[in-house]
């Protein structure tokens, strides 16, 4: 899991990558390549 100061230019590189806030963070997450997960802070 990588943490980012910014998620925009992650969201955009593939498509399956969803936006979803938990317990105040912002993640990214990604089912069919779980690679891409990413968190906010």
């Amino acid at each position: 899991m990588k943490v980012r100061n910014s998620l925009k230019a992650l969201i955009k590189r593939h498509r399956a990558n969803k936006v979803i806030r938990r317990k105040g963070r912002v993640y990214i997450i990604n089912k069919t390549n779980p690679r891409y997960k990413a968190r906010q802070g």
